[in-house]
């Protein structure tokens, strides 16, 4: 009698249980939290433009702009410092402005010319960083790309380029700028004010835009006013457009 009359709490029992479980995977905080996982962390001035504030892994993002592809790039490298990032085919990358965006030149691997090679070396590379920048490979059948792209989905590894490069999922490109501290003659450049125009596919089709000091006087990327207006007061840096 006491068996029979327990079955039915145990039965309402397991009921609040699987409904317990239910609300919380399907609830805003758990997909936030899913959501956060699926992605790189980017730096701070830049998560504005990006769907959920980061990159998403096992994806590829164009980024037009060296400037702009070396930023991305020092996100995740500044929140892991054990992470590697790797360069393929860009031996015109530029170190140092490397370094100033935050990548640790300790933790990249560098591969300036692979020739014929390139798929090869970015596969093998995805496998041990979560961060690819790579030029886009050119004359190669589409299934070499679909097979390349299913890699980076199963490391989760992000690869940036400055394209052109099909199936990108991101596509951020520098629409307007000028550089700070010329004058009429003289002067050093000491930053570049740019607005950056972000399209994509999927959860990034809304467009998105920001004005960014890239770099700044620092080196670094960092928010900047509307309408690339010239930075300080009276005796301030001339402002020069770009060409």
């Amino acid at each position: 009698m006491t068996t029979a009359a327990a079955a039915p709490d145990r039965l309402a029992a397991d009921r609040r249980e699987r409904l317990a479980g239910l609300l919380e995977a399907t609830s805003p905080a758990t997909r936030a939290r899913e959501a956060e996982a699926a992605v790189l962390p980017v730096l701070a001035p830049l998560a504005g433009l990006l769907p959920h504030g980061g990159l998403a892994k096992g994806t590829v993002t164009e980024a037009t702009d060296t400037s702009l592809l070396l930023a991305l790039a020092a996100g995740p490298a500044t929140a892991d410092r054990y992470a590697w990032t790797a360069a393929v085919g860009l031996p015109d990358l530029g170190l140092a402005a490397a370094a100033g965006y935050g990548l640790d030149l300790r933790r990249l691997l560098v591969v300036d010319h692979p020739g014929e090679h390139a798929v090869e070396v970015i596969t093998a590379l995805a496998a041990a960083c979560p961060v690819v920048l790579a030029a886009a490979p050119t004359g190669l059948p589409p299934r070499t790309l679909d097979r390349l792209a299913a890699h980076l989905r199963r490391t989760g590894t992000v690869l940036l380029t400055p394209g052109p490069w099909s199936g990108a999922q991101l596509r951020l490109q520098v629409t307007a700028g000028r550089w700070a501290g010329l004058g009429d003659g003289w002067g050093k450049l000491t930053g570049r004010q740019v607005k950056v125009a972000v399209t994509g596919r999927g959860s990034a089709v809304r467009a998105r835009s920001a004005e960014l000091w890239l770099p700044d006087r620092a080196g670094a990327v960092s928010p900047a006013g509307p309408g690339l207006a010239e930075v300080g007061g009276s005796g301030s840096a001339a402002v020069a457009a770009l060409g």
